[in-house]
């Protein structure tokens, strides 16, 4: 299979703005009135990722992820539409998003998403999902697609790296 380079049918890349005042900044990165219904988060969660680390690729079956990049860090974000039915279907999308750059992401189930952490310091990521994590109690099977340990993962961050896999 082969990406090409292009937008992705259902992603949503919001610019944040910070609000500074004396007390430090302030800035909203999502509201229901604002977002696809489909969208809306059920709960939330924040993580940090160390200089250089790799989360992903991965993409889920049912759930989508609302990711909010602030900072601290700067975050090299990789995006794969793997929906056959889609009309993006084989594009592929790179964003730079967090300290210095702000903004958020809906990423649709079915779009195979991961990011490095490109910056010297830590870089921080809220998540706002669409889905609870193995839903109601956690008593059901986590809604992932990991390709990470896949030896023939197609879904590679760097396109050098990918040219190499794919030659």
């Amino acid at each position: 299979m082969v990406f090409k380079n292009d937008k992705i049918q259902g992603i949503i890349i919001k610019r944040l703005s910070r609000f500074l005042d004396e007390r430090g900044w302030l800035s909203e990165f999502f509201r229901s009135d604002e977002l696809p219904s489909e969208y809306v988060p059920a709960m939330g969660y924040i993580s940090v990722t160390k200089p250089g680390v790799v989360r992903g690729p991965h993409e889920h079956v049912q759930q989508a992820d609302l990711f909010c990049f602030m900072g601290p860090g700067d975050f090299k974000i990789t995006l794969w539409d793997n929906r056959p039915a889609s009309s993006t279907y084989c594009n592929r999308m790179e964003l730079f998003l967090g300290a210095n750059n702000p903004g958020a992401i809906i990423v649709p189930y079915g779009v195979v998403h991961g990011y490095r952490c490109i910056s010297i310091e830590p870089g921080w990521v809220i998540n706002c999902p669409n889905q609870l994590y193995c839903g109601s109690g956690k008593t059901f099977p986590v809604d992932e697609i990991r390709h990470e340990a896949d030896p023939d993962n197609i879904f590679v961050l760097d396109e050098k790296v990918r040219r190499a896999v794919l030659s």
